[in-house]
């Protein structure tokens, strides 16, 4: 009976320090992805409300995760947990089937956050047969990225729809609607 009562108590003190190293670890990659990701918008010119969207999302997929873990630690079981999981994705595709257009659209915009090539200020050219679309990209929105035409209309162009097209990136016609100032600046030599 000792030894039976030794091991839960060993058994128990170890689940707890698990515990609380991977509430450690939790903070740590929290801290870390949050300041990478901010650095990734600053270089790419993202506009805050679509910032902390990514962030919220970000970190409540790692909290997620991290019940996840944490209830695999307890005991609960890998079995429980899976099926939990998914129970609620089930629920949550079904939820989601009738809004499709919305869910690829958000989608697509955490894959223009991270790997789309082109930013705010760029002029482009997307490949559409049935619309010139083309010109400077104004917004890059959870839903859309806004284009101004250089007759200067507003397209609102779908994120889920650029992903899908080419896109050229157009910098020869920037240089030439660019004018460049320049001055000359001489050095006069003053006798005396």
């Amino acid at each position: 009976m000792e030894l039976i009562s030794h091991y839960l108590s060993e058994s128990i003190i170890n689940k707890i320090l698990l515990c609380i190293g991977l509430f450690v670890c939790y903070r740590l990659i929290k801290r870390v992805s949050n300041v990478a990701i901010k650095r990734l918008a600053a270089n790419k010119q993202v506009k805050k409300p679509r910032l902390s969207f990514i962030l919220r999302c970000f970190n409540v997929m790692l909290v997620f995760v991290f019940f996840s873990l944490l209830l695999i630690i307890t005991g609960i079981g890998y079995g429980d947990v899976t099926l939990f999981l998914s129970s609620i994705f089930a629920v949550l595709g079904v939820a989601l089937v009738a809004q499709w257009s919305i869910l690829s659209n958000v989608t697509a915009s955490f894959l223009i956050f991270f790997v789309f090539p082109y930013r705010v200020g760029d002029l482009v050219k997307v490949m559409d047969k049935e619309e010139d679309v083309r010109g400077e990209i104004i917004d890059i929105t959870m839903f859309h990225v806004i284009i101004k035409h250089e007759s200067g209309n507003m397209i609102t162009y779908p994120n889920n729809l650029i992903l899908q097209k080419g896109v050229i990136k157009l910098f020869a016609e920037k240089r030439k609607n660019n004018k460049f100032k320049s001055r000359i600046y001489t050095r006069l030599n003053k006798k005396h």
